[in-house]
């Protein structure tokens, strides 16, 4: 069984030039999928808001969902790097709530990191954070929760003016003490700036080939989520057209009279049936 990686690793992974394998996982089965595939880290992301429970977006997402989720991912994935994502206002409000929110992560559902989206302005969160023992990613470029101050789930970067932004939000981040950081939906242009601006490791969602590691959301890379499908997203596999396909196919058996058959069936005891027939009678 593989030795599951410490932030330490991620940098030595950095510095070798080896690329970090990132996805999100929600639920216990796919968190036993994903470390059996060798992933190297896991996000409990707050795209379940749209991905599980069928929200708009992901600021309706509380913290006690955030946790169940990440109990049960941890269940699964136990030697597996496992990163919990701080919700819409889990962090915003104060310092005291954001320490609060992250090391509920820790002690209630055993994840080895946090990820909290901003820059400049939650940099005084994210180093408080830090100085209560947590690891933290950040998250810059689109930061779906602010997407309404963005106009949109827009890309960000586009311009040399809106890229200086993003490196100022990366630096920002940074300085403030984060151990890693998610640069989403960006030009590869400048996420390669800040990959190699940054000492530490620079995850894409995204936001091209140039940085140290890519992130999916699960439900995109097998084809499960149909809402819709950004530009950036590779799918793997089309579960969404098996599962129905199965479904079609279980529903015409029980419709036709096809399924169950007789190897679908427990059988009584020998004997048993008459003795059975024999105490109805009575």
């Amino acid at each position: 069984m593989a030795r599951k990686k410490t932030i330490l690793d991620f940098y030595k992974m950095k510095e070798r030039g080896e690329k970090i394998t990132f996805l999100t996982a929600y639920d216990y089965p796919t968190a036993q999928f994903a470390e059996a595939a060798g992933l190297d880290m896991l996000l409990v992301g707050d795209s379940l808001g749209m991905c599980v429970y069928g929200y708009k977006g992901t600021i309706p997402v509380v913290m006690d969902q955030m946790i169940y989720h990440s109990e049960a991912v941890r269940r699964g994935a136990p030697n597996t790097f496992v990163i919990g994502d701080m919700p819409f206002m889990s962090y915003q409000s104060s310092l005291e709530k954001a320490v609060e929110s992250a090391g509920r992560f820790l002690k209630e559902a055993d994840c080895d990191a946090i990820k909290l989206e901003g820059g400049v302005r939650i940099a005084e969160q994210i180093r408080a954070i830090v100085e209560a023992g947590i690891v933290v990613m950040g998250h810059v470029g689109l930061t779906p929760q602010s997407s309404g101050q963005l106009g949109g789930h827009k890309a960000q970067g586009r311009t040399a003016e809106s890229a200086k932004m993003v490196v100022e939000d990366a630096r920002a981040v940074r300085d403030a003490g984060a151990q890693m950081i998610l640069l989403e939906a960006v030009p590869p242009e400048v996420a390669g700036f800040i990959t190699r601006d940054l000492e530490m490791p620079v995850l894409s969602i995204g936001a091209g080939p140039n940085c140290d590691g890519q992130l999916l959301i699960v439900s995109d890379l097998i084809g499960q989520f149909q809402a819709f499908t950004p530009k950036f997203v590779k799918k793997y596999c089309n579960v969404a057209e098996i599962v129905t396909e199965a479904m079609q196919e279980y529903c015409q058996e029980v419709r036709a009279g096809i399924f169950p058959q007789d190897e679908h069936c427990y059988t009584m005891l020998e004997g048993e049936e008459e003795k059975f027939l024999e105490l109805m009678r009575r």
